[in-house]
């Protein structure tokens, strides 16, 4: 497997990972403990704890911009892209998305905390898009 295919699982396995340490600690330790029902969970409002309603967004987020990655790293593997710099944007892809979901997660969102976040979502963006002209500058022809 080439290196952006195992960030790519990297980013899976770490969206599942917060989705359980978080979200589902936090409702399987309510409702095993009768302080809440199963019911009580609704996708249309968000309540409870404020780190789990960031966890609920940060789960969201890494759900939002996994399959632009897969289709990136996807778009790489069959054209047979590699190299150096794929590989360090692909790593800094998934760092980046790490980081960013555990200030989301770990901090109240004052206005630091939060431009400190988007700098990280920022980072994977533009990896996004680098990695894009990359297949681009392969798959289209030279002139």
């Amino acid at each position: 497997m080439t290196l952006p295919v195992w960030t790519l699982l990297g980013f899976v396995a770490w969206t599942l990972m917060l989705l359980l340490l978080t979200v589902g600690v936090y409702r399987w330790t309510r409702i095993l403990t009768g302080r809440g029902p199963i019911s009580e969970f609704s996708t249309y409002k968000l309540e409870g704890a404020g780190w789990y309603c960031r966890a609920m967004r940060a789960h969201a987020n890494c759900i939002e911009n996994l399959p632009v990655y897969g289709v990136i790293v996807f778009s790489l593997y069959v054209a047979g892209i590699g190299g150096q710099a794929v590989n360090v944007l692909a790593v800094t892809v998934l760092a980046a998305r790490v980081v960013q979901s555990l200030v989301h997660v770990c901090f109240v969102q004052t206005n630091a905390v939060a431009s400190f976040r988007f700098a990280f979502f920022f980072v994977q963006f533009v990896s996004f898009v680098a990695l894009i002209v990359i297949v681009l500058r392969h798959a289209l022809p030279q002139t």
